[in-house]
């Protein structure tokens, strides 16, 4: 039930800390680009029409007979105040202290750490991040808010008002219409936004693409001589209050969709690229998606909303995860169906079919713009693949249906690429070996630690490639992908490798090697029986060639970082235990094989254990008695 405010009653609130912080930067950091405050009260008051659109399908009593739905601007040169009105939802008292008192902690930091120093970027993100409406204290020494919710009595109105100094005002007032009035008293010296010319300006240069009509008063009614015109209309709309969507696209420039991105979907850059396309059929829709140039700040939030936005016959319905697949979160724009009902819910729309539709052609064309990059723009396919290669990856995890051409698109580094994501798994293939079937991996936290994994000795030494694999989401990728064009991926740190290509010399040396295994025997024996439950098993390794041990896991078992991952996620693991491989030509193996102290022995053993766990990014249980046994070898030597 929403928060009452008795007749009469006044209150005197404090801002949260974070929201004077912004208050204080949005007043004093971005001075120099003040008009930006229209742009971003306009877009509120867009936004707040958007929202009694959609609520008003279940319930047109909401309109109040009144459903022309517009934005208005009104100057006062004597009392020096601009005004900007809107008739849409409108608030009640606890939304005015929600929305105007507080800000979400997460995106005041988030909004914090995005700054860039350059006022000009800075000061186009603050819509961004929801603080947009003290863009007004740019200008004003003094903001009052006068709105109500559609549909309450007219004696709910709430007037919020403030100087910006650190606290609000909140009281009751009465209000014959719904909405939302802001007032800004400008300061001294900010006379330019009571020129009508001058906010025109303003609203075709950032709220021309809005599909609001937003109003003016006509300043033609009247004549020099100070009489009014019968034929001249009382108001004149000065945006082109035109969906653009709607629009042919011979009719549209660059800049016009530049422009409509920038405005109505809240970013300050332009985007990568974008698709716009109208389907028709049983099923018509028109589509106009966006890639972004940056990632948005909340890609990584899992409670964030899809940017793009269901229109059914140019009315917003609605924006949220429905309209994308996860792995595209990073899309914005628009899809306006003409098949859908009016007064869809989103209960109806997660069990639409129709919805599919829109949603599988949606992903389709994204893909397949996402492929015209990387085939005619390569400049612009890796600054998508900075910006979204780690999400694009989760596409053949949730994707079946477009598991193998998501898996095209993919990039990754390798031991031949010097830690640049640039190989293709088709460019992999056309590289191998003769005689290699199997594209071999390697995960890990860094690239540093795969980079010099010793699982690679034996691949950097017969010249196969080996994919480094360090983003997060790699570890499940492989696991949902384990083949590809019919070859299987193979991590290099499971199982046993047979890498055999069928040279002569390479049959004698396996032999040879086989001889050297059976003179370690004893060795391994006591290693096994040294290091206990901590290994499974100890065997001589066909994958190191200078180190003298690696870890490595059995073929269909968790992976030593797969399984790290899982435990920092708060997931509750069973302690595997790693089969330990051993180099039979190192010296350190060799001078173990003629060790006859015990305590030597074992400590030569624990190191080389610890050694090995180290160098594939482990952790030590116990790094005090590591060192310990590393000092007293250390001056043993000495």
């Amino acid at each position: 039930m929403s928060e009452t405010i008795e007749k009469n009653e006044k209150q005197t609130l404090g801002f949260e800390a974070e929201t004077k912080q912004v208050l204080d930067l949005v007043i004093n950091s971005l001075y120099s680009n003040k008009e930006i405050f229209v742009r971003e009260l306009v877009s509120n008051a867009s936004d707040a029409a958007d929202k009694l659109r959609f609520a008003a399908l279940s319930d047109e009593a909401l309109y109040e007979g009144d459903g022309e739905l517009k934005v208005r601007l009104t100057v006062d040169k004597e009392a020096r105040t601009l005004t900007i009105s809107d008739n849409g939802i409108g608030m009640t008292v606890d939304e005015v202290k929600q929305n105007l008192g507080t800000i979400a902690h997460s995106g005041t930091k988030k909004f914090f750490e995005s700054l860039t120093g350059d006022e000009s970027k800075d000061s186009q993100m603050i819509g961004q991040f929801g603080v947009g409406f003290y863009s007004g204290f740019i200008v004003a020494d003094k903001v009052t808010v006068q709105t109500r919710k559609a549909g309450e009595e007219k004696e709910s109105g709430v007037k919020w008002e403030s100087a910006g100094e650190g606290e609000y005002s909140i009281e009751p007032i009465e209000k014959l219409t719904r909405g939302t009035d802001i007032i800004l008293h400008l300061k001294e010296g900010e006379d330019e936004f009571l020129e009508s010319y001058r906010l025109q300006g303003i609203i075709h240069k950032f709220s021309e693409h809005l599909d609001i009509p937003i109003v003016m008063k006509n300043e033609n009614k009247v004549d020099s001589e100070g009489e009014e015109k019968a034929d001249e209309p009382d108001e004149i709309t000065v945006n082109s209050a035109t969906a653009l969507w709607t629009k042919a696209k011979n009719e549209l420039t660059e800049d016009d969709y530049n422009d409509f991105y920038k405005q109505t979907l809240h970013d300050y850059q332009d985007p990568l690229a974008y698709t716009h396309s109208k389907v028709e059929g049983n099923n018509e829709y028109t589509l106009l998606l966006y890639v972004p140039s940056k990632a948005p700040f909340d890609m990584w939030d899992r409670e964030a909303t899809s940017g793009v936005k269901l229109y059914v016959k140019r009315t917003f319905i609605m924006e949220g995860g429905e309209l994308m697949p996860r792995y595209l979160r990073f899309v914005k724009g628009i899809i306006d169906s003409d098949s859908l009902p009016l007064n869809v819910s989103r209960e109806l729309l997660q069990q639409s079919k129709q919805i599919d539709v829109l949603k599988a052609g949606a992903v389709k064309k994204i893909l397949s713009l996402i492929e015209g990059l990387s085939k005619k723009d390569p400049e612009k396919f890796d600054t998508f693949w900075a910006e979204f290669g780690p999400v694009l990856k989760e596409g053949p995890i949730e994707d079946f249906k477009n598991k193998d051409r998501i898996a095209k698109l993919l990039r990754f580094a390798s031991t031949k690429t010097d830690g640049q994501q640039t190989v293709t798994l088709a460019s992999y293939i056309e590289n191998m070996q003769e005689g290699q079937d199997k594209i071999y991996y390697l995960t890990g936290s860094a690239y540093a630690t795969v980079k010099n994994s010793p699982h690679l000795e034996v691949f950097k030494k017969k010249g196969i490639e080996v994919l480094l694999l360090t983003d997060h989401v790699d570890e499940w990728l492989v696991q949902h992908m384990p083949e590809f064009d019919g070859k299987s991926l193979q991590s290099v740190a499971k199982g046993d490798l047979d890498l055999d290509t069928g040279d002569k010399g390479e049959v004698d040396k396996k032999a040879e090697d086989k001889k050297d295994d059976e003179s370690l025997n004893s060795v391994i024996e006591q290693i096994k029986k040294t290091l206990d439950e901590k290994v499974k098993e100890v065997r001589v390794s066909s994958r190191l060639t200078d180190s003298p041990a690696c870890l490595v896991a059995d073929e269909h078992e968790m992976g030593a970082h797969m399984e790290r991952i899982m435990k920092a996620a708060g997931q509750e693991m069973p302690a595997s235990t790693p089969i330990f491989e051993i180099n039979a030509d190192h010296a350190l193996i060799q001078r173990l094989k003629d060790e006859t102290d015990d305590d030597r022995f074992a400590d030569l053993s624990h190191l080389l254990f610890e050694q090995a766990l180290l160098s594939e990014g482990g952790q030590l249980e116990d790094p005090a008695t590591f060192v310990h046994r590393l000092n007293k070898l250390l001056q043993s030597l000495l």
